[in-house]
C-alpha cells in the first residue's frame, strides 16, 4: 500500500547554522545561530520569540535568501531557500524598512508593484485596497512625502508592501515596533485578518501578549539556541485549566471533580480543575458549597518566557564553571 504524504511545510529547517567572521583578519568567530531546526505549516500563524541578540533577525534572513547558512538546510514550500519563484510568493517587513524619503507612500507602492511585474491596471485596484487594509487615509499617500510620515504610518506602508504581491508566506520582523496602543491593535487586526484569509504568516515581536492571541504556535530563541517550540496548549497547558477554592459541599463528590483536591484546616478546600466549571459550578451549587476564589492556572507566555530564558541561561552558565 502506498504511503500517503501531504504537502510540504511552508517552512522547514533542519541543522541550520550562521557563523560570522570578524576581527581585522576575520579570525575569530560569532555563532549566530546554532542547528536551528524548525517547521511552520501551511495557514498558520507562527511567531518566533526572543530576547535582543538571539539570532531572530538572523533566521528570517536566512530564510528570505538574503545570508547564506554556514550549515545546514531549509525549505520554503520545498524548494531551497534563495529560489526565485519562491520569492514570486512571499512577503517580507523589515523591523526597521527603508522608504524613500521623497516617494509618497502611493509612488513607493507602484514601485514595489513594478518589481513583482504587476500591471498598471492591477495596481490601480490593488493599491487602494491595500492602503484601506493598513489603515493609511488615501489622501496622506498620494501627496505626502514619506520623509513627513510618522513611524506609525511607515510601518504601515510597509506592510502594504510586503502584501503587494499577494504572497503566500508572509515574514514579519517585529511588526508592533515603535507602534503606540492603537497601531498595535490594528496591525494586529490586519494580521488576524491576513490568517483568516488562509495566508501562512511569520512573525517576531517582543510584545507577547499580542503573541499569545494570534500565534497558532511559538518556538523561543536564546543565544542563537532554539529552546522550546510547539502549541501554545502544549507550552503553557489547556486554557480549561482553572485552579479553585471553595467551602462546603460533599468530599467524596468533590474528589471526582478535583483529583488534586486538598483540604485546609479551615474547613475549606483548593485544587486544579480540568472539567468544564460551569457543570462543575452547578454540581456545587446543589452541594451546597461555594466558591471562594478561581483562576486560569495556566502561566502566561510572558511568564512562561522568563522561566525559559532563566532556565537556558543557567544551564550555559553551569556549563561553562566546569
Amino acid at each position: 500500500m502506498k504511503s500517503v504524504t501531504g504537502p510540504p511545510p511552508a517552512v522547514l529547517t533542519s541543522e541550520l547554522r550562521k557563523v560570522y567572521l570578524t576581527g581585522f583578519w576575520l579570525n575569530q568567530k560569532i555563532v549566530s545561530l546554532k542547528n536551528c531546526s524548525i517547521k511552520v505549516y501551511k495557514g498558520e500563524t507562527f511567531g518566533l520569540l526572543g530576547p535582543n541578540g538571539a539570532g531572530k533577525t538572523t533566521l528570517l534572513k536566512l530564510l528570505l535568501g538574503i545570508i547564506r547558512p554556514t550549515s545546514g538546510r531549509g525549505l520554503l514550500f520545498g524548494r531551497p531557500l534563495g529560489d526565485r519563484d519562491v520569492k514570486q510568493r512571499i512577503g517580507y517587513l523589515p523591523e526597521n524598512p527603508y522608504l524613500y524619503d521623497y516617494l509618497t507612500g502611493w509612488e513607493f507602492l507602484q514601485l514595489a508593484a513594478g518589481l513583482f511585474k504587476i500591471s498598471p491596471n492591477v495596481q490601480r485596484q490593488r493599491i487602494p485596497q491595500l492602503l484601506e487594509l493598513v489603515g493609511l487615509p488615501l489622501a496622506d499617500a498620494r501627496k505626502k512625502q514619506m520623509r513627513r510620515y510618522s513611524k506609525g504610518m511607515l510601518q504601515r506602508v510597509g506592510m502594504a508592501q510586503a502584501l503587494i504581491n499577494e504572497p503566500e508566506l508572509i515574514f514579519l520582523d517585529e511588526p508592533m515596533s515603535g507602534l503606540d496602543p492603537v497601531g498595535r491593535y490594528q496591525m494586529r487586526e490586519i494580521i488576524l485578518s491576513l490568517k483568516a484569509a488562509g495566508k501562512t504568516i511569520f512573525f517576531n515581536s517582543h510584545i507577547l501578549s499580542e503573541v499569545e492571541q494570534i500565534c497558532d504556535r511559538i518556538a523561543i530563541l536564546s543565544q542563537g539556541e532554539l529552546i522550546c517550540s510547539g502549541s501554545l496548549k502544549e507550552l503553557l497547558g489547556s486554557e480549561d485549566t482553572y485552579y479553585v477554592k471553595g467551602q462546603g459541599g460533599d468530599r467524596e463528590v468533590l474528589k471526582k471533580w478535583i483529583p488534586s483536591l486538598v483540604f485546609l484546616s479551615d474547613g475549606s478546600w483548593q485544587g486544579t480543575l480540568q472539567e468544564d466549571y460551569y457543570d462543575f459550578l452547578g454540581s456545587l451549587r446543589l452541594m451546597g458549597g461555594q466558591i471562594i476564589s478561581m483562576s486560569v492556572s495556566r502561566n502566561s507566555l510572558e511568564e512562561f518566557f522568563i522561566q525559559q530564558i532563566q532556565q537556558q541561561s543557567k544551564s550555559a552558565n553551569f556549563g561553562t564553571s566546569k
